[in-house]
């Protein structure tokens, strides 16, 4: 079976450029603007600016999901993230040990942060 990649569409509604510049400078990884992409450890993060008889309702229906066990790096994008937005649960520990936080960013997407135990 061949491997598929998912990843989630963000509408910015004018806005790509500034949110992908944003992301690539917290995740760092490969930016093309020309195609608005970002991959970074194996993410794939892609942006338009919609159109503007389609107004979209940033953030209200999805969420990025952006995990792993390197705790202090994911502690700094949870933080970095976080700038400018608001956190809706700070990363607490849960059964099992592993670390989750909630934030909406200041573009108004949800992020969940999972930080499993190395």
């Amino acid at each position: 079976m061949s491997k598929i990649q998912l990843s989630p569409y963000v509408n910015f509604q004018g806005r790509a450029r500034e949110a992908m510049e944003f992301y690539h400078k917290v995740l760092g990884g490969k930016l093309d603007l020309h195609h608005s992409r970002l991959e970074a450890d194996g993410g794939v993060i892609i942006a338009t600016d919609g159109h503007p008889d389609y107004p979209a309702k940033v953030g209200d229906n999805m969420a990025i999901a952006l995990g792993g066990t390197d705790r202090d790096r994911l502690t700094k994008m949870f933080n970095d993230l976080a700038e400018g937005g608001k956190i809706q649960m700070p990363l607490a520990e849960q059964p099992g040990g592993a670390q989750v936080g909630w934030l909406r960013d200041k573009f108004g997407i949800g992020w969940t942060i999972n930080i499993e135990k190395a």
